[in-house]
């Protein structure tokens, strides 16, 4: 039984929970109006708030729970009483598993050495994480049988967003249309098929999602509708059927989507039947539980490293001067550690980097940037490590390392997404692919450009592609808001000595950058060089640099589209 003092910390506990997810949804609720106003400022400070939500509520839970358990904050005995008191106040909760992930945080934070321990905390999930039977309450049903008009008209009637719609049939016909091309086309509607949209409408910038899936065919066909508003109204913009497309706008390189979830694991059983190849903690990740997404992922890792045999190694690419990057082949994740010391040009320190990745972390990713978690006192099997990857951590990160018998314990760590560097995957790709590739590696630094987003070192072994060829930015050491940096054209030599001075003859500042030099290094293949050169002439023209910062400085949001805009139903539309 749990003494006062126990209670009273259990008690905190879940008071510091219950405080963290009404906040988290009182800012939610704010933005379905942030949407109809078009209110995109607001919208992003809201994303920003909520996103630093957790650690400041953290904060004050962990400074209450020190103050009431004093000497006996280092007893384990007393954190297994409030463990087991804490699983029966949350056990019949509807968002019980981050509850417990809040509980996770606040014992690593109190309980001294940081440690991992099953027994004290909830290391694996004490019950059922993903529900196995679906909660019909989640949805909207909408027969199979009438017409598809009627079907989509009751659609847009139930997702009423509250503001002027723009025109609304026109929209009708082109998602009647959408559908028959696509399902029609090869299925026939019978008494069995059925619609279900999830009742949860999903914002994320400019952009609201309803998210389905429809009964046909003997399967479910899910389906991504998008709404922007712009001046003349509210109005659908696409239909998307394509699985690819879908599980990209649930990509780990977007922003969180902001929606006003009840059950989240009945919102992720739903949305992993849509989005079929995303792990769960992935999908936490992206509807804004990032989190419980960081404990579901060390519990899938955990799983994973316990039915594999293979060693972790060196991740392939270019070593980095900032970072030590190691991988375990089987498993799709990058390990990347602050090393001790930088070489020269690199000055900056350890806690200048965790800036860096706090600022991604923070900033809308628009598609191009890797979501990164950050971990302390991570813990690997020294028997996994290969004797190449051990000499390696020792050589450039040892300040990270602790041996604890036969466990690699690592200080600070972040993991992120493998992706296949893009200088190794020019190395040996097609001259059509590497047109693709580069063009799509200028596409992504002008989309962060648009975002505010500089990223200072551009060459391409800081960046990676992905399995559907999507060029991807994930070292962040020299990024920097757009806003601050200073494009300039090179003053034209006027003298001898200026030709031919072999440092440059004119006054460089910090934030100078000079547009025309990216020529020299961005893309070193022979054959697509000059096809990247004449292809992406805005990337080398300061003026074309100096009207993004002036749209940025202005206020404007620019609306990174999570699929191609050829799809659009009026693509002339601005946002």
């Amino acid at each position: 039984m749990p003494d006062s003092i126990s209670s009273l910390t259990v008690n905190s506990i879940l008071k510091g929970y219950e405080t963290y997810i009404s906040e988290f949804n009182r800012i939610t609720q704010q933005i379905p109006a942030n949407f109809v106003n078009r209110d995109w400022k607001t919208l992003q400070d809201n994303h920003r708030k909520r996103l630093r939500l957790y650690k400041d509520l953290l904060k004050d839970t962990i400074h209450l729970c020190k103050e009431q358990l004093g000497e006996r904050v280092s007893q384990k005995e007393t954190w297994f009483v409030i463990k087991s008191s804490y699983l029966e106040l949350i056990r019949n909760k509807a968002d019980k598993e981050l509850a417990a992930t809040f509980f996770n945080s606040v014992f690593r934070k109190t309980y001294p050495g940081n440690i991992i321990d099953d027994a004290l905390m909830f290391v694996e999930a004490p019950f059922e994480e993903i529900p196995r039977e679906m909660d019909s309450s989640l949805f909207y049903n909408y027969p199979g049988t009438g017409k598809l008009e009627d079907i989509f008209r009751k659609i847009l009637a139930d997702f009423d967003f509250g503001t002027a719609y723009y025109q609304k049939e026109t929209d009708i016909h082109n998602l009647v249309r959408g559908v028959q091309k696509v399902i029609l086309s090869r299925y026939k509607a019978t008494s069995e098929t059925t619609t279900q949209v999830l009742r949860d409408i999903f914002y994320r910038n400019k952009a609201a999602y309803l998210i389905g899936r429809t009964f046909i065919g003997q399967k479910w066909m899910p389906f991504i509708i998008p709404f922007v508003h712009n001046a003349r109204g509210v109005f659908a913009d696409t239909l998307i059927f394509d699985p690819n497309i879908m599980s990209g706008i649930f990509s780990y390189t977007r922003s969180y989507f902001m929606a006003r979830i009840q059950t989240p694991a009945q919102t992720v059983l739903f949305l992993n039947s849509v989005i079929q190849h995303k792990r769960p903690y992935e999908i936490y990740n992206a509807i804004g539980f990032n989190k419980h997404g960081k404990t579901a992922f060390y519990r899938d890792f955990t799983k994973h490293l316990r039915e594999s045999q293979d060693d972790f190694v060196e991740a392939s690419g270019i070593k980095g001067m900032v970072m030590t990057v190691f991988t375990l082949p089987s498993y799709n994740i990058v390990f990347k550690l602050i090393k001790d010391h930088f070489e020269p040009p690199k000055n900056m320190t350890r806690q200048q980097v965790k800036e860096k990745y706090k600022l991604v972390g923070l900033h809308d990713r628009v598609g191009r940037m890797a979501d990164t978690h950050e971990f302390e006192n991570f813990r690997l099997p020294l028997n996994r490590i290969a004797p190449e990857l051990m000499k390696e951590l020792k050589n450039t990160v040892n300040s990270l390392l602790e041996i604890d018998g036969d466990t690699l314990v690592i200080r600070h760590l972040y993991i992120e997404r493998r992706l296949k560097p893009m200088n190794l995957y020019l190395e040996d790709c097609s001259l059509e692919a590497a047109r693709h590739v580069v063009d799509d590696y200028a596409n992504a630094i002008l989309q962060m450009a648009k975002a505010n987003i500089f990223p200072g070192d551009m060459m391409i072994k800081n960046f990676g592609v992905t399995r559907q060829n999507r060029v991807i930015f994930y070292d962040y050491d020299e990024i920097e808001f757009l806003e601050n940096m200073n494009f300039r054209a090179k003053p034209k030599p006027k003298t001898y000595e200026q030709i031919y001075a072999s440092e440059p003859w004119y006054e460089i500042k910090a934030n100078d950058v000079f547009p025309e030099d990216f020529k020299r290094f961005m893309i070193g293949r022979a054959d697509v060089r000059d096809y990247f050169i004449q292809s992406n002439p805005q990337l080398f023209d300061p003026g074309y640099w100096k009207e993004i910062q002036g749209a940025i400085k202005k206020g404007e949001l620019i609306h990174a589209f999570p699929y191609p805009e050829s799809m659009r139903f009026r693509p002339e539309e601005k946002i």
